[in-house]
């Protein structure tokens, strides 16, 4: 990684910032001298990353949000950009989980999932990129997963959800190519992360041979600290043994 100063005066907004990879992501981050604003439904345990941070010699900032409410959308962004003038990093590392088969899925959760993974990232995305417009620069990190590339069996609703988020993203790219905006794509495999302890997670499988989020936070940074005119557009990150071919 580049030295402690190397990202000063940039603003990087974590949605999704309370654990995980979100919060892996802002340590990094903040490592590296940004000023780091964690976003989260879950405000006291987003409090507990940015105490670690702040004690660590970083600047971490938290807002509360809930991703499929508009207005509390729109006002974490402006407060955002009234307190620390700009975002010029959004990644957007919240979502959530379902793997079932198609007739056990419950459609109430299904909505709760196409709710949050689909209108909560057109939401956010949509607030931070209309300041980002404005100022003719910015990076996106979208994470759709490898669910959001290629599918499995019990996929169907979530895959969905994230197939979306991968479309959405690419037409994103032509749309803003004026704007100066970057947008990259993150198809992780398995990550070591609370995902996988939710009741409609219907499969077995390895934590410990799974990617950690310390891994995946390291190619966020990667992509959104690209020089020059150069975007990381895509990048499959999977572990060993779920490697495609």
């Amino acid at each position: 990684m580049n030295k402690a100063n190397s990202m000063k005066d940039q603003v990087v907004l974590i949605a999704g910032g309370s654990g995980g990879v979100g919060a892996a992501a802002g340590k990094l981050f903040a490592k590296a001298g940004a000023k780091i604003v964690l976003a989260a439904r879950n405000k006291e345990k987003a409090e507990e990353v940015a105490k670690e941070i702040n004690g660590s010699g970083g600047e971490a900032y938290v807002a509360s949000f809930d991703a499929t409410d508009m207005s509390s959308v729109y006002r974490m962004t402006d407060d955002v950009i009234k307190e620390l003038g700009k975002i010029d990093i959004l990644v957007n590392a919240f979502g959530l989980g379902l793997i079932q088969p198609l007739l056990d899925v419950d459609p109430k959760r299904a909505k709760e999932v196409f709710d949050v993974n689909i209108y909560g990232t057109f939401l956010v995305t949509q607030s931070v990129v209309r300041h980002m417009a404005t100022a003719k620069q910015g990076k996106v990190v979208m994470i759709p997963g490898i669910l959001g590339k290629a599918v499995m069996k019990g996929s169907s609703v979530y895959s969905a959800s994230k197939y979306a988020v991968t479309g959405f993203t690419k037409a994103l790219v032509d749309e803003h190519r004026r704007s100066n905006i970057k947008y990259t794509l993150m198809y992780l495999g398995g990550v070591d992360t609370g995902f996988w302890d939710s009741d409609v997670i219907d499969m077995r499988v390895q934590r410990d041979k799974m990617l950690t989020t310390d891994e995946v936070a390291k190619a966020i940074y990667y992509a959104a600290t690209q020089p020059g005119n150069s975007v990381l557009n895509e990048i499959v990150i999977q572990p060993d043994s779920h490697q495609m071919v």
